[in-house]
């Protein structure tokens, strides 16, 4: 094995371990999203953080790549759905405020006997 195969095959590891985190990330948000737990979804629409590849790694490996686009995709599906549902939580929450704090009106008797 030579010294350039042996740095490509410790690339690609990396690689694939990065990718294999960011899927468990993907899979976590999702769930939180099909579990209905509206804190951790807040949770996840407040992390600002854009990922940014480490430096030391290198080129993503040619055969890791169509597998990096897939993710991308599930990544830019499960944000949607997360801002969908942020969304949704914040007009219904608006809808209850507005419903708690609105008088009410009292109920009024007339006599018409009189």
């Amino acid at each position: 094995m030579t010294a350039a195969h042996s740095s490509d095959e410790a690339r690609r590891a990396e690689w694939a371990e990065v990718l294999e985190e960011m899927e468990g990330e993907v899979l976590d948000a999702e769930r939180s999203i099909r579990g209905n737990r509206a804190e951790e979804i807040a949770a996840w629409g407040r992390r600002m953080e854009d990922w940014t590849p480490p430096t030391m790694l290198g080129p993503l490996p040619l055969d890791l790549r169509e597998r990096a686009a897939r993710l991308l995709q599930h990544q830019l599906a499960v944000a949607e759905e997360l801002v969908e549902r942020i969304t949704q939580s914040q007009r219904q929450r608006d809808v209850a405020a507005r419903m708690a704090y609105r008088p009410r009106p009292v109920a009024a008797f007339v006599d018409r006997a009189l």
